[in-house]
């Protein structure tokens, strides 16, 4: 998370309800449970960031209100929190000139005990719409390592397409070095969207 020093300029997108989910800003009362999950190693082990101090997870969640490039959010379902999101608006790449702060990158850690349940999937499609409904930004990507088969099949069940396959570009303290793939969307491609990959109307 970015955490930059002047308020959202394009309105938070949240809170947003979806199904049984709430996707809404952090408060001071969600840091406690965020950092139990944040570090925890299952939660973690394919994270290039493995482990964040409890102070500096306290100050970039409560930073993001106040921030104009990140938007990310908890996922709430029946009063507990499930999930954090994250999405940052960022340049794209090119010469001088360019447009700025027209993409964004996006990921998300599931509490255990909520995985395999559609909590990532939702979670995802929710960071989609904001960014392109809300946020109105040309193009999201989200990065994941190969082998972390759960997060790759959460981007793809969301309806990313894969762009990028870099062969033994991360290194992992248990695997060595592994492959890292790329997924993005554009906003004309979330626009022409009529149904998910499971059939769910958009």
């Amino acid at each position: 998370m970015t955490g930059a020093g002047s308020a959202h300029n394009l309105g938070s997108p949240w809170p947003v309800g979806m199904g049984s989910l709430l996707f809404r800003e952090a408060t001071e009362a969600d840091i406690e449970v965020l950092q139990s999950f944040r570090n925890d190693p299952d939660v973690n082990r394919f994270m290039v960031r493995t482990h964040v101090e409890p102070d500096d997870l306290r100050r970039e969640w409560l930073a993001v209100p106040d921030s104009a490039t990140d938007y990310s959010c908890v996922v709430e379902r029946d009063g507990q929190v499930v999930a954090m999101g994250f999405l940052d608006i960022v340049d794209g790449s090119g010469q001088p000139g360019r447009p700025a702060g027209t993409d964004s990158l996006i990921g998300y850690i599931v509490r255990p005990g909520a995985a395999g349940q559609g909590v990532g999937s939702a979670t995802a499609r929710a960071l989609l719409q904001a960014a392109f409904d809300r946020l109105g930004l040309r193009r999201v990507t989200a990065a994941a390592n190969l082998d972390n088969v759960a997060s790759v099949r959460v981007l793809e069940q969301a309806g990313m397409r894969r762009e990028r396959h870099a062969v033994k570009a991360l290194w992992h303290r248990e695997l060595g070095w592994v492959d890292e793939v790329e997924y993005a969307m554009l906003d004309e491609e979330w626009a022409a969207r009529t149904s998910w990959p499971d059939g769910n109307a958009t």
